[in-house]
């Protein structure tokens, strides 16, 4: 089983590094790396320059967001599975790939997610918010649930099947997507109680108020069209955040 991963990347200079060795690092073998990179002006190529015996591909040109460029990303990969890591992020150690792997051959589903630790964007030992998800039942949709997309494994057959990121969305294609997965009663999903995924923060839908107005108009766009609720749904979305402040 080849699990593709994709990094999407705009001038990450302070952060790329990082995230391409917690990619080397990891002990499982079968591991299919995609860069996207949007035509960055800083030092971010000369960074990729350095790991290219460990990228299977590289595309670096101007594109329409990070949406656009994980969709060039997923069209490219052709590894059993698709998973994403951002160019600020890092996995949880060095077995996250591995255990992922293990959790699709024991469970023969279609999709697998896990928790994720938000940390300083400075010092990733700090975790300032911990995103502990649940196992899937239809009706948490309802009420706003979603697994931490940073720590969600796909079969690349399904992207096949419903698509990839919808460019409609600037800020929740992710949530789009995510809905439209997990309300096909045709696909089957394992949870693993462990993080994934570390995220460092500063993400573009907390940016500014602006784009925390649009992310929760896309939200609700996103739930409506996909016919899972509306504005209770997004209400419940938003207040169920507040206890991953609460430290573990």
């Amino acid at each position: 089983m080849t699990i593709s991963i994709i990094t999407a990347t705009y001038n990450a200079e302070k952060t790329l590094e990082t995230a391409i060795q917690s990619v080397i690092n990891q002990t499982y073998p079968h591991i299919e790396y995609i860069i996207i990179d949007g035509g960055s002006t800083d030092n971010t190529l000369q960074i990729i320059e350095k790991y290219k015996p460990f990228i299977s591909h590289l595309i670096s040109e101007k594109d329409n967001g990070i949406y656009d460029a994980l969709n060039k990303g997923i069209d490219l990969a052709k590894g059993d599975i698709v998973g994403v890591l951002h160019a600020d992020d890092i996995f949880y150690d060095d077995y996250s790939i591995e255990t992922i792997a293990k959790a699709f051959h024991k469970n023969d589903v279609d999709a697998v997610y896990g928790d994720l630790e938000y940390v300083q964007s400075t010092d990733v030992s700090k975790i300032v918010r911990y995103w502990q998800s649940k196992p899937f039942k239809k009706h948490l949709l309802k009420f706003g649930w979603m697994p931490p997309h940073p720590t969600l494994y796909v079969k690349n057959e399904v992207f096949k099947k419903i698509g990839a990121f919808n460019l409609q969305y600037k800020i929740s294609a992710d949530y789009d997507f995510i809905l439209r997965l997990f309300s096909n009663t045709k696909y089957s999903f394992a949870y693993l109680p462990i993080v994934i995924t570390k995220m460092r923060l500063g993400g573009a839908s907390n940016k500014s108020i602006n784009n925390i107005i649009l992310k929760s108009k896309e939200d609700l766009n996103a739930l409506r069209s996909n016919k899972v609720g509306g504005m209770i749904s997004l209400f419940f979305k938003n207040i169920s955040k507040l206890p991953q402040f609460i430290k573990r």
